[in-house]
Order: C-alpha cells, then sequence, then structure tokens
C-alpha cells in the first residue's frame, strides 16, 4: 500500500508542475494532494507543520491566481473581456498544434477580448493585453516555483525515508 502511495504522490507532484501552466489543472493544489499521500503511508511519519505551511502557501497561491492577472490587465487598462480572452486564449493556445501556443494564446486571446470591448481602441487593447500575458506570466512563473519546490520537497522526504519505504 506504501508504494501504492508513494506512486500516487508521485504522479500528483509531476501533474502539479505540469498544471502550473494549466488553468483546468490547479497545480498547487494537485502537489499538494501528492505530499499528503506520501504522509499517509505508514512509512512516514505525519508532519503537521509541514503539511500545514504547505496547506497555507497552496490557498495563498490559488487566490493570487485569480488577482495577479486581473491586476495586471487593470494597470494596463484593461477590463474583464481582457481577462476572459487570457484564459480562453490559453485553453484554444494549448489545444492548437502551434509551437508556444501557451504563451501565445493568452496575449492574443486576450487582445481579441479587449478589441471585442472596443473595437476603435487598438492602443488601449494591446496595451491590455501586454497587462493580462504579464499577469499570466507572473503567476504561472509563481505557480512552478512552488510545485517545484514541492517536489523537491517529496523527493527530499522520500530519501530520508527510503529505508522504510523500500
Amino acid at each position: 500500500m506504501d508504494v501504492l502511495l508513494l506512486v500516487l504522490g508521485f504522479m500528483c507532484m509531476i501533474l502539479g508542475v505540469f498544471g502550473s501552466f494549466l488553468p483546468v489543472l490547479p497545480g498547487p493544489g494537485i502537489s499538494w494532494v501528492g505530499l499528503a499521500l506520501l504522509y499517509f503511508t505508514n512509512a512516514v511519519p505525519v508532519n503537521y507543520w509541514i503539511l500545514g505551511i504547505t496547506l497555507l502557501i497552496t490557498v495563498i497561491l490559488s487566490v493570487l491566481d485569480y488577482v495577479i492577472p486581473a491586476k495586471g490587465t487593470k494597470r494596463f487598462g484593461g477590463s474583464s473581456y481582457g481577462i476572459w480572452g487570457t484564459n480562453i486564449g490559453l485553453i484554444v493556445g494549448i489545444l492548437a498544434p502551434v509551437p508556444f501556443g501557451f504563451i501565445i494564446g493568452p496575449f492574443v486571446g486576450a487582445l481579441i477580448g479587449e478589441l471585442i470591448y472596443d473595437f476603435k481602441g487598438h492602443n488601449r487593447a494591446l496595451r491590455a493585453a501586454t497587462g493580462s500575458f504579464i499577469g499570466f506570466l507572473a503567476s504561472s512563473f509563481m505557480k512552478f516555483v512552488v510545485c517545484v519546490m514541492y517536489l523537491g520537497l517529496f523527493v527530499w522526504i522520500v530519501w530520508n525515508y527510503k529505508s522504510e519505504l523500500f
């Protein structure tokens, strides 16, 4: 059972790292579940401090994930159309067979969203799309860093308890 929990936890960690860029997957949340699964094993004693602190970081980051792109868009003069365009553009960019679609998609989506909002303000739409894109990149980078840190913590804990786990 311990090996199954260990494998499921590791799969959650890897999925969390990928989820840090995908809007449909809550990367830090999935990574936290991977950490929790590790502590469900009989070999690793539960450390409520680590679980509590990482959960707090995950909750804060989940809230910031919605705030940062919105603030970036608002700071550069955008509207909610730009925010929605960013999210839709990201999904389309991921699904489209375009190189770096997950980077190009949010920018183009925000630009289209802002042009739908105000067709005549091309410069404002471009500025707002840039703000939304910068907010998306900042949010994704923060999630990626946290997920990689959780993965490192996972590997460190497994290494410390390798004799009990294997």
